[in-house]
């Protein structure tokens, strides 16, 4: 049972890294420090938003428009760290050992 936690904590961190990694392609997009006419960094792109925008659609979908200002990453790296502080380690507390009365 810890392995499962384990395998979901890694996951965790893999996708919080690939929304970091996400945040600061679109910044060097935006100020055209890269651009998508190169191969390698269009590819990069459209694979981190086939990843990604899956995630982001429904929190999308709640919050208010904001014009360019996309607020979605924030809200998912905050619900990681929930995951992640609280609500992991409190499920594997109470299914590892349980509370007897």
């Amino acid at each position: 049972m810890i392995a499962v936690f384990q395998i979901l904590t890694i996951l965790l961190n893999v996708l919080w890294w690939i929304i970091i990694v996400q945040a600061i392609m679109s910044w060097l997009i935006g100020f055209n420090v890269i651009n998508l006419h190169n191969d390698l960094v269009r590819s990069v792109w459209y694979a981190l938003e086939k990843i990604t925008d899956p995630i982001y659609r429904p929190i999308r979908k709640i919050m208010p428009d904001f014009g360019a200002l996309d607020l979605s990453p924030l809200v998912v790296l905050l619900i990681i760290y929930i995951l992640q502080a609280v609500v992991l380690p409190n499920l594997a507390m109470s299914l590892i050992a349980p509370v007897t009365y």
